[in-house]
């Protein structure tokens, strides 16, 4: 039977209960972080604890564990639902006050924990994936990692409507990120990313990407791009906890654009996976 974790508790999921009056429910008053599991142990588990903490901090309130008493509790949740190769996702909301939009700084945060078997997409990482581009019509608070997320809903189902496996957002004409990944494009050899502005969410993974190519000697910029710049790029790739490096192939939507899986994509997916066996392994 699959376990969950609620504060302090790890209950059957059937029989978990989250207060009426959670401001999660009401406001989507709250923080989360994935953290991508491999051979049943955590990959980045630090950094991703610590943009937790940064998250809820920037919404003014404080998690009611620490670092090391939330990863018991995560590895914990792992073995008691034998997961090898999946994710755990954590959350953490204001806590439960009757709906008022005036929040008051005495509430008691309510952490939540589940965890999926997910295995990596390999098909998609090897072919590439379609992107479908859209407005952003976002918060300007993108770099908080908050589970009110219906700008980004709502582009992941645009995609989808118009057979696409990811959304590419753009704020007027300047490139932004998908609606769960970070994009990157290669032009001339050269690796750009936007800048970890508010403007994205400053991924764990595309964190990881800048340093993987630095080490391997790939010039790299975080420096905004347009969608002719992007249009005009010799690869694009997306990444996240679950999607690690996935290849771009082709977008549509208000821009078009047709690309080959180029050897810095590839480079940089055999770098990460390295890193995870080294990590993890």
């Amino acid at each position: 039977m699959e376990h969950v974790w609620i504060n302090n508790k790890m209950i059957p999921k059937n029989e978990a209960v989250i207060p009426f009056n959670d401001r999660g429910y009401y406001f989507g008053d709250g923080v989360y972080e994935v953290i991508r599991i491999y051979n049943g142990r955590f990959f980045l588990m630090n950094k991703h604890m610590k943009r937790l903490q940064r998250s809820a901090a920037e919404l003014d309130f404080s998690l009611p564990f620490t670092q090391d008493e939330i990863e018991k509790h995560a590895a914990a949740l792992i073995s008691k639902n034998n997961v090898k190769d999946g994710y755990i996702y954590i959350q953490a909301t204001r806590g439960e006050q009757e709906r008022n939009h005036l929040y008051e700084r005495s509430l008691a945060p309510v952490v939540t924990g589940f965890t999926k078997e997910a295995p990596v997409p390999l098909e998609k990482q090897k072919k590439g994936i379609t992107l479908y581009a859209v407005e952003d019509i976002r918060w300007l608070r993108c770099d908080i990692k908050t589970i009110n997320l219906l700008g980004n809903v709502m582009a992941k189902r645009k995609a989808e409507d118009n057979q696409a496996h990811e959304a590419i957002q753009h704020r007027g004409n300047i490139i932004t990120e998908g609606s769960s990944t970070n994009v990157f494009i290669v032009q001339q050899g050269i690796l750009y990313t936007h800048p970890a502005t508010n403007l994205i969410l400053h991924g764990i993974t595309r964190e990881l990407i800048l340093s993987l190519a630095e080490e391997h000697a790939i010039p790299w910029k975080e420096e905004a791009f347009t969608m002719h710049e992007a249009a005009l790029a010799d690869e694009m790739f997306v990444s996240s906890t679950t999607m690690e490096i996935t290849p771009v192939t082709k977008v549509e939507g208000t821009f078009s654009a047709d690309y080959s899986i180029g050897t810095v994509t590839r480079k940089l997916q055999q770098a990460f996976q390295e890193n995870i066996r080294h990590e993890c392994f």
